[in-house]
């Protein structure tokens, strides 16, 4: 097979980075604008930290089903239903005049929103292993642009109607759909030789909890520890500035838009030419490194200009982790179950993203303002004790016999 990397898979990347962007700001166009509706309809905040919830459950369950599909149907289908999915969810946002309706467009958007490991897996499939990680780094590039974008509409579309705001975000999804049916091409090669052994779908998740030592399960609990801690940080961030420096709703929006800022560069400017230097596997140990000592300092600062000095750290180190972790892991994956690893991917991911709101908001009003971050920071720190250990050998074959090499 030859190299998917040229004009023509840039070409397809560019295409799934335009989808990728535009299906953000459709979500973002609806998120910030749930706890109001919800609100409206009498909701206390455990409900609404509930609603918030429903999304990640769906996903983690989704998200192996729709890597599994689209490893035995393509990535083109899976991305277009899940597309598809999201269009309903947010119509059906756009007119819920009860709690149930609410839940269930989360339910939706959260199973189409379980796509997410087949964007990385196209990512994968297109680009050569080398170029993956700044492939990467583009493809979450064009997701912090996206939540910069998506709350300026949502709030311009609330001024004309309660129903304004889901209906943009499913025209934009449905406008995404007919972009991608008319330009977005498979990028799964079809295999010769036998039909592979298909394994259980949860195959990647059982051997990463039965052989934590393995290079692919030491990868998947570095994605996952990482995100643990990147998502504690980010429930609790807004409580943290509203407590220590007297922030509130209508002042804190410079903060998230200058972490976005910084996000958007980092991936996009300076990600490809780190890993060129450094390799993937530096660049994820140098990540976690990152990621680890923002945690830790966040708490430290006694002014806002002080605080934000500190906050680059944070983004420096999930643009460094995730993206080369996942490029990592595609190279350890068979080919063949490529799609079905991503979804575990982000399996552990949305566990993460489920169970750290949960235990940042409990230590930061049990522990103090503080301790979310000192205990994200040493869960980071322990991931990286894990990428300085992990010894990440050549791709994994596609054909069987050299599969009989592969060390499980």
């Amino acid at each position: 097979m030859t190299s998917p990397t040229g004009s023509g898979g840039f070409r397809r990347l560019a295409i799934l980075i335009a989808v990728n962007f535009v299906d953000m700001v459709g979500f973002m166009i609806v998120l910030p604008l749930l706890p109001f509706y919800a609100l409206d309809l009498r909701a206390s905040p455990e409900i609404i930290g509930l609603l918030i919830a429903a999304f990640s459950i769906a996903q983690l369950v989704s998200a192996p089903f729709w890597g599994r599909v689209s490893d035995r149907y393509g990535r083109r289908p899976a991305l277009l239903i899940g597309l598809t999915a999201s269009a309903l969810a947010y119509v059906v946002f756009g007119f819920a005049e009860s709690l149930w309706l609410l839940f269930l467009s989360r339910l939706v958007q959260g199973a189409g929103g379980g796509t997410t490991g087949v964007a990385q897996a196209y990512v994968a499939d297109t680009m050569a292993p080398g170029e993956r990680a700044k492939a990467l780094g583009w493809l979450s590039a064009a997701t912090s642009a996206g939540v910069a974008f998506g709350p300026v509409i949502g709030s311009f579309a609330a001024h004309l109607g309660r129903a304004a705001p889901g209906l943009v975000a499913a025209s934009l999804c449905l406008l995404n759909i007919a972009f991608a049916w008319r330009w977005l091409p498979e990028s799964r090669h079809r295999e010769t030789g036998p039909a592979p052994l298909r394994r259980p779908i949860w195959h990647p998740a059982v051997t990463a909890l039965r052989h934590p030592g393995a290079p692919l399960s030491r990868l998947l609990w570095i994605y996952g520890i990482g995100m643990l801690a990147f998502a504690s940080q980010t429930s609790v961030l807004a409580l943290y500035l509203g407590a220590e420096f007297a922030l509130d709703e209508r002042s804190i929006g410079p903060i998230f838009t200058y972490i976005g800022i910084l996000s958007f560069v980092i991936r996009s400017v300076l990600l490809g030419p780190i890993v060129g230097r450094l390799g993937e596997l530096w660049t994820m140990r140098l990540g976690a490194a990152f990621l680890a000592l923002g945690l830790w300092l966040y708490p430290s600062p006694e002014t806002l200009w002080t605080f934000a000095a500190v906050i680059p750290l944070v983004p420096i180190g999930t643009a460094l982790l995730f993206p080369s972790t996942t490029s990592l892991m595609s190279r350890q994956s068979d080919p063949r179950e490529l799609g079905t690893t991503m979804g575990v991917a982000q399996t552990f991911a949305g566990l993460a993203r489920v169970a750290a709101p949960l235990l940042a908001t409990m230590a930061f009003q049990r522990l103090g303002h503080g301790a979310p971050f000192y205990i994200a920071g040493t869960c980071v720190a322990l991931a990286g004790v894990l990428a300085f250990q992990i010894q990440v050998g050549p791709s994994v074959s596609a054909h069987p016999m050299e599969d009989k090499a592969r060390v499980s």
